[in-house]
């Protein structure tokens, strides 16, 4: 019994494939593995059927003989074929490895999309944007130490620096102006004050009524003229607040735009000659190349900006005549009318410049500015 176990564990061969024979299965082992005959072993539960040839690996297997026992086949065991299911997806394996390797360029293709993501684009605009600042501060350093060239437009820095000048003179006009507001305002407050001490003085002193109330009336007079003279001055100053805050500092970004590339053009222009300047062979010639697409686009960019810099300053000066000419001329009219006392003449210039107050009884007038 023990050598009968033996053999039958022995005869145990582990077939792994779920192919199919030239012959059937039962015939295969039942002739190499389950000898019939006087002599032959009982193995008859070690023989396999078609039902135990699921496995994982597919192929031919064969298996060794058996040496435990002369009476057992020494031959091996016949080769197992592979199934039709198993030749298709083999030969769709064999056809996916095939097109991967004949297609070596595509994977390269998506492999490169991929790479261009987000990050990889900031990171490339960041460098850009170093190599362009290195370039513009190296211009900027060698300008200053006067040891660099640069490119200089005499008309148009002439105009730029007249409306350097005249800003600075316009933004003093109007701190002068709000000071003379305030004041203005203060003055208007001590003769109201004044003219309600008059009039209480007129009632309460019944032998110098008509003088304290003739100086009531006159102080009151005056404040309301004042009022008036405070709306016009206040109506002056905000337009030319607006002129210079406004319309003189949106030209003022596009000359800063201007400046700026004026510096990129002349930084890529001195990199270009100094590249011309040295040898001309395989490693520098691209890079010459380089440099001069880059000084071509940076000098378009600086003609463009500069004709659109002449623009804004020719529309800039005919809009500024335009806008003192008119609050200049309200300035003077409503100074003039309020010193000579002339109050009619005062109101028709705040009616002229569609300026208007608040109505009487208010405790603090206002104006109100309608363009």
């Amino acid at each position: 019994m023990a050598e009968e176990s033996h053999r039958s564990s022995a005869a145990e061969i582990p077939v792994t494939s779920n192919g199919e024979l030239d012959q059937s299965p039962e015939t295969v082992y039942q002739r190499d593995s389950c000898p019939s005959g006087p002599g032959a072993l009982n193995l008859s539960e070690t023989c396999l059927t078609s039902s135990n040839f699921a496995s994982t690996r597919e192929g031919i297997i064969e298996s060794r003989p058996y040496k435990g026992s002369a009476s057992l086949p020494t031959s091996p065991v016949a080769s197992v074929a592979p199934s039709s299911a198993v030749a298709s997806r083999l030969a769709r394996s064999s056809s996916d490895s095939q097109t991967e390797g004949a297609q070596p360029k595509t994977g390269a293709v998506v492999l490169s999309d991929d790479l261009k993501n987000p990050a990889m684009e900031k990171l490339d605009l960041v460098r850009k944007w170093s190599i362009n600042t290195y370039k513009c501060t190296r211009q900027i350093l060698s300008e200053k130490l006067g040891r660099g060239s640069r490119t200089v437009d005499l008309e148009l820095e002439a105009q730029i620096d007249v409306l350097h000048d005249n800003k600075r003179k316009y933004q003093y006009v109007i701190r002068l102006a709000q000071t003379l507001a305030n004041q203005l305002s203060q003055i208007i407050q001590t003769q109201k004050q004044l003219g309600d001490a008059f009039a209480d003085l007129s009632l309460k002193t019944p032998e110098l009524h008509e003088e304290f109330a003739y100086n009531a009336d006159t102080q009151k007079l005056l404040s309301k003229n004042g009022e008036t003279l405070l709306g016009a001055i206040n109506f002056f100053i905000s337009s030319v607040k607006t002129l210079v805050e406004k319309t003189i500092e949106d030209t003022m970004i596009n000359i800063k735009q201007y400046e700026i590339a004026r510096i990129e053009y002349d930084a890529y222009r001195t990199d270009l000659e100094e590249l011309n300047l040295g040898p001309r062979d395989a490693t520098t010639m691209p890079k010459i190349e380089q440099s001069q697409l880059q000084f071509q686009i940076h000098r378009e960019k600086y003609e463009r900006m500069r004709n659109d810099v002449s623009i804004k300053l020719k529309f800039l000066e005919e809009n500024k005549v335009k806008v003192l000419h008119k609050q200049l001329l309200l300035f003077h009219n409503a100074i003039a009318a309020y010193y000579a006392g002339n109050q009619e003449k005062l109101e028709q210039t705040l009616k002229q410049f569609h300026i208007k107050l608040k109505m009487p009884g208010g405790d603090s007038p206002s104006w109100l500015e309608e363009h």
